[in-house]
């Protein structure tokens, strides 16, 4: 008898291992068909915008694509356990799977081989693939920051930067062999400083990096400066033999290029490591193949519906549950950051939160919360 309760069990195991799989990989491919196309769109745009090479949109495309997929294969398991389970309901399959003295526990147990295999997918994406991809990607970013955000300026053409905040025309462009500059003749700046526009002319410009700030400066020549054109009010004419333009901050690029620098670290480096910000990005790493272990146990309880019950209740409960998970892990990672809590608390409190809601969930389902609650300490 035990013999073939076992045979059933591995029977039943097969059975929902397989939906599993095949569910995940469907809803994979749709939401991966989604968020990669939105991503391709994103970076050929912010290619034009930055002047990146086309021959790297490619590497930069797929750079962004692995750092997506964990947070997209977690999702896509999550929700094929879901609707695994629910099509078993409403297909009467789970009510045989009852009698038989098969329970949610049983169905946990089931589906742990696959979890296991994506939970080591997704732990070996965001410990090992993922920083390397940013490490790539920002390597490919600083190569045509290097080569100069005003190496792709055509003659002859108006041109917008910084979101349509500065527009810049010059006649003539001449690249400096061996050196990082460039030489400019018969310059036009449009620029806008608390809301009153300013032009600038120029006879002659050259791009240069401080050394010191790492600023970017267009060094002006013979030229001046009108401000509050073309309002005749507060209008103020500026002539210069040369004047220095600050196109670039050089502090707010150093802040991007030292969050990116701490996101493409090694794992191991990052574990020993006593900053604050390199502690919240390793635990968030690690929180996410985390994460995919207690959803996969909540999406038993969230599959579970009666033959009757709305067809997409289950889904749309756990998207919200997704959402609000991975939400609170990035405030977490955030409040970390700015050592507002303590590394041992970290964003393990989350985990432990989940996992407290499913606790009660499970006791409210199996009728044993009322007990749980009268019951003396």
């Amino acid at each position: 008898m035990k013999q073939a309760f076992k045979l059933q069990n591995s029977i039943l195991a097969k059975y929902l291992i397989r939906n599993v799989l095949m569910l995940t990989a469907g809803v994979f491919i749709v939401i991966g068909l989604v968020i990669f196309g939105n991503q391709l769109v994103l970076v050929i745009k912010e290619s034009l915008e930055e002047g990146i090479p086309i021959a790297d949109l490619l590497p930069l495309v797929s750079f962004k694509m692995i750092r997506d997929v964990p947070l997209i294969l977690s999702l896509s398991l999550f929700l094929a356990i879901i609707l695994a389970v629910s099509k078993s309901y409403k297909d009467s399959e789970a009510i045989v799977m009852n009698s038989l003295g098969i329970g949610d526990k049983h169905l946990m147990v089931f589906i742990q081989p696959v979890v296991m295999i994506i939970l080591i997918f997704i732990l070996f994406l965001t410990t090992v693939a993922v920083p390397w991809s940013k490490q790539q990607r920002s390597m490919i970013m600083d190569r045509s920051e290097n080569a100069s955000e005003f190496s792709f300026i055509k003659e002859g053409e108006f041109q917008d930067f910084k979101g349509g905040e500065l527009v810049f025309y010059a006649s003539k462009v001449k690249e400096v062999e061996g050196e990082s500059t460039q030489n400019m003749e018969e310059v036009f700046i449009y620029t806008l400083a608390n809301g009153q526009p300013i032009i600038t002319l120029a006879t002659q410009a050259q791009k240069y990096t401080d050394a010191e700030t790492k600023s970017v400066y267009l060094r002006l020549k013979d030229g001046a400066r009108y401000h509050g054109f073309p309002s005749t009010a507060n209008k103020k004419i500026l002539n210069f033999d040369q004047y220095d333009l600050q196109i670039i901050d050089g502090e707010k690029r150093h802040n991007v290029n030292t969050t990116i620098k701490t996101e493409s670290k090694p794992t191991l480096e990052l574990i020993f490591s006593s900053k604050a910000g390199e502690i919240a990005e390793w635990q968030w790493r690690l929180s996410q193949p985390v994460s995919v272990f207690i959803l996969s146990i909540f999406a038993i309880m969230l599959g579970k519906t009666s033959p009757r019950g709305g067809k997409n209740l289950g889904v749309l409960a756990g998207v919200l549950v997704f959402i609000l998970y991975n939400n609170a892990l990035l405030m977490a990672k955030s409040s970390l950051e700015r050592g507002e809590i303590s590394p041992l608390v970290g964003l393990w409190w989350v985990h432990l939160l989940v996992l407290l809601i499913i606790f009660v969930f499970y006791a409210y389902r199996h009728g044993k919360l009322s007990q749980l609650i009268s019951k003396p300490f």
